[in-house]
């Protein structure tokens, strides 16, 4: 018997013909013979209207705040449950305040591990009798107090809920035909995507695709199935997107063992010149040199690459910039080492090139150059102190 966290966003249960179209597509789902646990959102823009009308009252308090915004799923989980009944499935709900409400947090929202883990192995138990419907976004402080997980914060409670049941699948019911090449609305030819990686999926959440909450993946178990699939298909095993992979919410920090070499090119408004970074990362790329990292200043752009292959990659780029009298020259700094930190959570951490940087300074170590994305963090130093820069480092995230 198979184990499966449902999610359904809040366009999939806004008119009650939705409802009932959803509530459908789970009693198939136990049909199959599965244990089904629902998370539901609330309805369409609810839970922004009732924002907005807070900010227009003003002067709400953050524990009142919680508790208005929490009504929409408060609602909807009702009204899933009475659906359910009217498929012949046997349900229960819970929400904030319940004996068996199974999502702990702290004050400000963060996740209680234990306590969650805990709670949500209960609420299986029910699972082989009956279908639980739980309110997503909420979660509940130790005092009772009514909290939330933040934007997308059904996601991560289907994701929480799916990771300490131990499921087998968690699916999100959504609005879209799953992971697509591109936005339909601008790009003619695109399509949906059949499997994507946490990691691709952690870059393009915090970028905007908002399919699934980047908060939410931390919580992936690389052996738990995550699909996405239309709500307008009614079938829980619809064609869709598949994200593979696990998860992280702890950072790793790794060295590269050769040292690398920074080739710079030098002129005036470099970072107004169009198509100059494809110009050189072309011609590098043609001549087979890897590059593992770049960054363009006002009058200058630099390329990393390996040590044995500085000099080609100088004389490469030289070639193709000394008749430009916009360019001044190109230089090779060799002997650089590279400390790489990486983790799905960077973009919600205020902070955490801080915390990179802090030890450094501290221990007199110049950085050459840092890159940073939402789900990585690069530092070149001189390769001679890499080693003890990436001590450094991993202390401080250990």
């Amino acid at each position: 018997m198979s184990r499966v966290v449902v999610k359904f966003g809040g366009t999939s249960v806004g008119s009650g013909d939705r409802i009932k179209k959803a509530a459908e597509s789970v009693a198939e789902e136990v049909e199959r013979g599965s244990e089904v646990c629902v998370v539901v959102s609330a309805m369409d823009d609810t839970t922004d209207r009732l924002i907005d009308t807070m900010e227009a009252v003003g002067d709400v308090t953050g524990e009142d705040a919680d508790e208005i915004v929490s009504m929409g799923e408060r609602t909807s989980v009702r009204m899933f449950k009475a659906a359910l009944e009217e498929q012949g499935v046997d349900s229960f709900f819970v929400e904030p305040g319940d004996g068996e409400w199974p999502i702990v947090t702290d004050e400000v929202g963060e996740l209680r591990e234990d306590e969650t883990e805990r709670r949500v192995g209960e609420l299986g138990e029910r699972l082989e009798e009956e279908v639980a419907v739980v309110t997503g976004f909420l979660g509940e402080s130790p005092d009772g107090r009514v909290t939330t997980l933040g934007r997308g914060g059904s996601d991560t409670t289907a994701m929480i809920l799916g990771k300490y049941l131990d499921a087998d699948e968690v699916v999100i019911v959504t609005d879209v035909d799953g992971i697509m090449t591109g936005d339909p609305r601008n790009v003619e030819r695109a399509k949906s995507v059949e499997t994507i990686s946490v990691d691709e999926m952690q870059d393009l959440s915090v970028r905007g695709a908002g399919v699934v909450a980047s908060s939410a993946l931390r919580y992936k178990e690389d052996d738990t199935d995550v699909s996405i699939v239309h709500y307008q298909h009614g079938d829980l095993r619809a064609d869709g997107t598949s994200i593979e992979g696990e998860g992280r919410d702890t950072h790793i920090v790794r060295m590269r063992e050769e040292p690398l070499a920074a080739v710079t090119v030098a002129g005036r408004s470099v970072i107004d010149t169009p198509n100059l970074l494809s110009r050189l990362s072309t011609i590098l790329g043609e001549n087979e040199i890897n590059i593992y990292g770049h960054s363009t200043g006002s009058d200058s752009m630099s390329f990393f690459v390996d040590e044995e292959e500085g000099r080609r990659a100088e004389h490469l780029l030289h070639d193709e910039i000394v008749e430009d009298s916009k360019f001044s020259s190109v230089s090779v700094r060799e002997n650089v080492g590279m400390v790489l930190v990486t983790g799905g959570d960077f973009v919600d951490t205020p902070g955490v090139i801080y915390n990179v940087v802090r030890p450094l300074y501290e221990e007199d170590i110049n950085i050459i150059e840092i890159i940073s994305s939402v789900t990585s963090i690069v530092v070149f130093v001189d390769y001679d102190l890499q080693e003890e820069t990436f001590d450094l480092v991993r202390q401080e995230f250990d």
